[in-house]
């Protein structure tokens, strides 16, 4: 369920500054924010997690996917973003409305390992940076932060969470306070200015020891987007399974999540020498994927082609690791949720097409719309960010009804009573294809209702555990079903570069084949000409890009109609 919550905007018209408009909306908001509480889902898993092959599992085996929303608390200030707009409980409940069942919450190793940082209280934290505004907002809005020491203020975001049941990974971000990252800004590697290998082994030996107790805590990140000139592979595994290895002594229960190198771009050298560590069932790697991680290819470029070609080199810098049987975390992914980067949007449906495939656990740059301070700007936008400016509803409904069908899982550890099946996936609006019964059309619909195919090696899309295909009729046509499925008119190859156009062997006008397409009701299932599978930089392919993808989640058996028409 996706909730939209806003409220009339209250200024000087009404009588009401600012600081006053917000105290009189806080309690609207407190009232919504118990509305949301019973609304949201609850999350079942039994914790601690662990690891079983590819698969984030709890203590019962079954699997855990990690859905997560990172939410920045690594700036100069210190604090988890956004206290001035919102109650903090008001924002928790937001992320379990959105969807999300855990959040990647940032962290500065100075934090922890410089006392002079440590020891202020939020309050001196934003005097010293001159946000006076900003903790004058923070006292209206949560003003039992307000003079708790920085640490204990971050433990009261992570208490929150687990109060919305809403699982935590700790992600070490950067070491000195500020806006990540560059190459050069003495935080990338092991030795850059601020980033003494022992000093960090003592920050995250303090961390998991200090929350070591608290249950929703179930991950800690080592640290954040390695890279700059220093960076090297045996530096790397020296101290990363070093790091590794502190976590685990001082916090057994955790998962111990560990990035690679290149902004987290790069994990390649573990498909020839695996990270070595004393423990078990706890390793998860992450990697980065964003539009603007292969500079402008996507606006320039063919869609399908580009899509093809980047998709083929995540595979090789990280995706491998599911193949053999490692947990791999999307810890970073995200766009500019205005939908006015063309780069973005070609890139999102890539994205979404090859997490649905892999189904990955995930966590989306970013929760905050706003920052306190970011790189010497007060009270700037974060058009990344799921939630508004103003923090008190959703950016983009679209965007996250297209990711909310990966907030679910497709596959787990093998269930016996489950054959595995295919669904079709239709990235562009996050929905599958589904149908209510054989006398109706099918059209998109959730996910959790997706129907059920074999795919078969004749290129054949079949009910499941039935003779039933799905046939093309013609341009323009909805797709119907029959039980010839020898035929050019039942048989769907994936014919573009992305792997996400389905053509049946049925041409229009005797030269252009017929792919799988949404009609224009934006809703039922057709066939039209193939769009885009050359070169053509300028055509967007997205409409008729279909996934087919695994799954072993239970699905309903075949109807009584269904037994009767196929039978008879």
């Amino acid at each position: 369920m996706i909730l939209s919550i806003s409220f009339p905007d209250v200024d000087e018209s009404m009588g009401l500054s600012k600081l006053e408009a917000k105290a009189s909306a806080k309690r609207r908001l407190l009232f919504f924010g118990l509305f949301l509480l019973l609304l949201r889902p609850l999350v079942a898993a039994t914790l601690p997690l662990s690891t079983s092959s590819r698969w984030v599992v709890d203590e019962s085996g079954q699997r855990v996917k990690l859905a997560c929303v990172s939410w920045a608390s690594h700036l100069e200030a210190m604090v988890a973003e956004g206290l001035g707009k919102q109650p903090l409980d008001f924002i928790s409940k937001s992320i379990a409305s959105m969807g999300f069942n855990c959040v990647r919450l940032t962290w500065p190793l100075f934090l922890v390992t410089n006392d002079s940082l440590a020891s202020l209280t939020v309050k001196q934290s934003f005097f010293s940076l001159g946000l006076n505004e900003s903790i004058s907002a923070i006292q209206v809005n949560n003003p039992s932060l307000v003079d708790l020491p920085l640490l204990q203020a971050y433990k009261a975001v992570v208490t929150n969470l687990g109060e919305n049941n809403i699982m935590v990974i700790l992600d070490n971000h950067i070491s000195k306070p500020g806006w990540c990252c560059s190459n050069f800004d003495g935080n990338g590697f092991f030795g850059d200015k601020y980033f003494d290998p022992d000093v960090w082994i003592s920050g995250l030996t303090k961390m998991a020891t200090m929350f070591n107790d608290t249950a929703n805590v179930v991950g800690m990140s080592l640290r954040n987007e390695l890279r700059g000139p220093k960076q090297n592979v045996n530096d790397w595994y020296k101290y990363m399974q070093t790091g590794a290895e502190a976590v685990h002594g001082a916090n057994p229960n955790v998962l111990v999540i560990l990035s690679g190198l290149s902004f987290d771009n790069d994990l390649s050298f573990l498909s020839t020498k695996p990270v070595q560590v004393s423990f078990e069932a706890k390793l998860v790697f992450e990697i980065h994927w964003y539009a603007f991680s292969n500079g402008g290819a996507w606006q320039s470029g063919s869609p399908n082609q580009v899509c093809g070609s980047i998709g083929a080199s995540v595979m090789k810098r990280g995706g491998f690791l599911v193949k053999q049987g490692w947990p791999l975390f999307f810890s970073e992914f995200g766009v500019d949720q205005r939908g006015i980067n063309t780069n973005d949007n070609r890139y999102l449906g890539c994205f979404l097409g090859l997490a649905a495939e892999l189904d990955v656990d995930w966590a989306l740059w970013t929760l905050q719309g706003s920052y306190y301070l970011r790189e010497g700007v007060l009270g700037m936008e974060e058009f990344y960010g799921a939630l508004s400016y103003g923090w008190c509803k959703a950016r983009n409904s679209t965007f996250l009804q297209r990711i909310s069908a990966l907030q679910s899982p497709f596959q787990g550890p093998s269930n016996s009573s489950v054959q595995a099946y295919k669904v079709i996936f239709h990235p562009a609006t996050g929905l599958c294809v589904a149908r209510k019964s054989l006398l109706e059309p099918l059209q998109l619909g959730p996910c959790t209702e997706a129907e059920a195919w074999d795919y078969t090696d004749r290129h054949a899309l079949q009910l499941k555990g039935t003779p039933i295909c799905l046939k093309a009729a013609g341009e323009g046509e909805k797709v119907n079903f029959g039980v010839i499925c020898s035929d050019p008119s039942s048989s769907w190859e994936l014919v573009s570069d992305s792997r996400m156009h389905l053509a049946t062997n049925l041409t229009a006008g005797g030269t252009r084949s017929l792919c799988l397409d949404v009609g224009s009701d934006k809703s039922s299932i057709v066939t039209n000409p193939c769009r885009c599978l050359g070169g053509d930089h300028g055509c967007d392919p997205e409409e008729q890009w279909f996934r087919i993808i695994e799954s072993n989640r239970p699905v309903e058996k075949p109807s009584l109609e269904d037994r009767l028409f196929w039978s008879s």
